[in-house]
C-alpha cells in the first residue's frame, strides 16, 4: 500500500516537473511569436517588455498547474504569496522603489535600447532595461549597471536621441592674423569634407579674446553615428589647414625661476643689417 501511494506521488512531482518545463517552452515560443508580430510596430525596448510579459504569463498558468497536480492547495500558495509579498514589500523598499521608478522610465521613455546614454560622468549603450535597473555597456567595454530609481533623479543625457550632432571645435589664432580670412577657410574645409553636412550650415564664432589667442568656435553637423570620427578626422584637418596657410595657433610658455643664480637674461632681436654689423664688429674685435 505504501509503494502505491509512493508511485501515485512520485507520478504526481513527474507531472509536476513536466508541466513547469512544458511551461517553459510554450512561454519561449509564445513571447517569440508575439514579438515578432509587434516588432515593426513599437519600439525594441517594448519588445523586450512585451514578450516578457507574456512568457511569465504563460509559465505562471502552468506553474499553478504543477502546483496543483503536485497537490497543494492554490488557496493555501495564494494566501502563502500574499504574506510573503507584504513580508518582502517591507523588507525591501529600495527594490519597490526601483520598480516604481522603472515603470515611469517605461512611460516617459527617454532612451531605448541602443542608445547611448550619459549618467553623471558615466557614457554608454543601453543593452537592457530591466524593472530594477538599467545595463550599461561603456566605450571600453566595461558593463555598468545603473538603479533605475537613480536614474529618475539623476540628469540623464541621451547623445543619439536625434539622428544628426553638432561638433564644436576650439581655435585660437594670434592676434595678428585675419580673422575673417581664417573663418572662410574653415567654413571651405567643412564644405570639402563629406562627414560634414551641408544642411545645417557650419559656422564659425569669435568667442573671446584670450590673453595670447582670439578664440573662435569652429561647428559643424555630422550624423550621429559618424561624431567621433568626424570629430578626430576634423582636427587633424584644420591643423594641417593652419600649417599649411601659415596661420599661428599660439600657446602659452614656462619660464622657470630660481634663485638670483638664474636670473632670467635678455633676449634682442635684431634685422639682417643689424646681425652683419655686429658680425663684422665681432670679427674685427678678434683681430
Amino acid at each position: 500500500m505504501v509503494q502505491v501511494i509512493n508511485g501515485i506521488a512520485w507520478g504526481q512531482w513527474l507531472s509536476a516537473g513536466f508541466l513547469l518545463v512544458l511551461g517553459m517552452v510554450l512561454g519561449t515560443l509564445v513571447a517569440r511569436s508575439v514579438g515578432r508580430m509587434v516588432e515593426t510596430r513599437v519600439s525594441l525596448h517594448h519588445q523586450v517588455m512585451i514578450r516578457r510579459l507574456f512568457f511569465y504569463l504563460v509559465f505562471l498558468l502552468f506553474a499553478m498547474a504543477a502546483l496543483r497536480e503536485a497537490g497543494f492547495s492554490l488557496e493555501v500558495v495564494l494566501g502563502a504569496a500574499g504574506i510573503l509579498t507584504v513580508a518582502i514589500g517591507f523588507a525591501s523598499q529600495t527594490s519597490a522603489s526601483n520598480i516604481i521608478s522603472g515603470l515611469f522610465l517605461v512611460i516617459e521613455k527617454p532612451f531605448e535600447i541602443g542608445d547611448v546614454i550619459e549618467v553623471d560622468s558615466t557614457l554608454g549603450e543601453v543593452v537592457a532595461i530591466d524593472l530594477l535597473s538599467v545595463k550599461l555597456r561603456t566605450p571600453d567595454n566595461l558593463y555598468v549597471r545603473i538603479p533605475n530609481e537613480t536614474l529618475i533623479k539623476t540628469r540623464v543625457v541621451n547623445r543619439s536621441r536625434y539622428p544628426i550632432r553638432r561638433i564644436d571645435l576650439a581655435i585660437g589664432i594670434a592676434y595678428a592674423e585675419d580673422v575673417e580670412r581664417v573663418s572662410g577657410l574653415l567654413l571651405e574645409l567643412a564644405k570639402e569634407n563629406a562627414v560634414c553636412l551641408e544642411e545645417p550650415k557650419p559656422f564659425v564664432l569669435v568667442t573671446g579674446f584670450g590673453a595670447s589667442s582670439v578664440d573662435l568656435q569652429f561647428s559643424l553637423w555630422v550624423p550621429k553615428d559618424k561624431f567621433f570620427d568626424g570629430r578626430g578626422s576634423m582636427m587633424i584637418a584644420v591643423k594641417k589647414l593652419l600649417d599649411k596657410q601659415g596661420i599661428e595657433i599660439p600657446f602659452p610658455h614656462t619660464s622657470i625661476y630660481a634663485g638670483s643664480h638664474s636670473e632670467p637674461f635678455r633676449v634682442q632681436l635684431m634685422g639682417p643689417e643689424k646681425q652683419k654689423d655686429k658680425d663684422s664688429a665681432d670679427v674685427d674685435s678678434n683681430h
